[in-house]
């Protein structure tokens, strides 16, 4: 097991003395936060980077950084790619795959989080279609891109610990609708992709892993009311608190991508293939009560035969077969 890596490890950490000449990655989301930051990283420290955005000019403000730091060798290019349409999906995929040019590493960092209740381009509710079906889609249209020893990086979310998929109402057209339970519901979904994904291609050397990168301030929390993130830490600490452990403290945006690019270049495939990772480690499975802020994946989340299922659910969704 790689050693020596933790909570507060960046990313310039994890990819010290690591040289990514002639690697070639693409990010979804790359217009703020851990994206930027992952992008940054990657192509400092020479790898090609393709940042899949949907707003291209707020994504081309908030990558000057990325551009400054890809002058030492590395590169930056972006595409256009709305995960809430299929339609737009499957035209990047298609513009990528006419490229042609290889992957050494995709990482699916977009998505959205607790969103009123709404749907996708397509009638899916808005973050189950965004967040795993526009991923699903992008990732198994240009899976043959992916070279040999190549990895998938879903980036889902303690959040999954709120809810495992619902299978017969991914749409919540019976279900009251929640937006945690929701978010849950999509993040869970990004780890059982990970793991029939891992399943399905590691015969040809390439693995998928899904990841928490920590609690961090980001754009993700925009559909908070206002002081419902500060209520929610002061509850955590409080328990914190009782249990006699330190307050929780938000991880820096260069602390959250640092499992990304850990899990995309760093650490070895046998050992994060088709498992899930927080703070530049492979997590725990655990059932039992834990607090929000500590580590730990659903068994849920890995389950084999329940990842099978969603595969199939997701393929009979969007209409494809792969």
């Amino acid at each position: 097991m790689t050693k020596g890596f933790g909570a507060t490890s960046t990313t310039d950490d994890v990819l010290a003395g690591v040289d990514l000449s002639g690697k070639r990655v693409l990010i979804t989301g790359v217009s703020a936060g851990l994206g930027v930051e992952t992008a940054r990283a990657l192509a400092a420290h020479g790898a090609q980077v393709v940042g899949a955005a949907r707003d291209l000019a707020k994504a081309e403000r908030a990558t000057n950084e990325v551009r400054a730091q890809a002058a030492n060798g590395g590169g930056f290019e972006m595409v256009e790619l709305d995960l809430a349409s299929l339609e737009s999906v499957r035209a990047c995929a298609d513009a990528l795959l006419a490229d042609g040019r290889r992957f050494d590493a995709v990482i699916a960092n977009a998505g959205v989080m607790r969103t009123p209740f709404g749907h996708t381009a397509d009638g899916f509710e808005t973050q189950f279609g965004t967040n795993h079906l526009g991923h699903f889609v992008l990732a198994n249209r240009i899976a043959s891109l992916i070279v040999p020893g190549g990895r998938l990086v879903n980036v889902a979310s303690s959040g999954h610990r709120y809810s495992d998929v619902d299978l017969d109402d991914p749409n919540f057209e019976r279900t009251p609708y929640d937006p945690m339970i929701a978010y849950g519901r999509s993040k869970t979904a990004n780890i059982l992709f990970a793991v029939e994904f891992d399943r399905r291609h590691k015969a040809r050397g390439v693995r998928a892993i899904a990841l928490h990168p920590g609690g961090i301030q980001t754009e993700l929390d925009r559909h908070m009311a206002p002081g419902e993130l500060e209520n929610l830490v002061a509850q955590i600490n409080a328990q914190l608190g009782a249990a006699g452990r330190p307050p929780f403290q938000f991880k820096t945006i260069p602390q959250g991508a640092a499992t990304s690019v850990w899990a995309a270049f760093v650490a070895p495939a046998e050992e994060v293939g088709g498992r899930y990772c927080e703070n530049s480690q492979v997590s725990q499975i655990t059932d039992a009560l834990i607090s929000p802020v500590s580590p730990g994946v659903r068994s849920y989340a890995l389950d084999p035969e329940r990842a099978k299922a969603l595969w199939a659910k997701s393929e009979e969704l969007v209409g494809e077969r792969f």
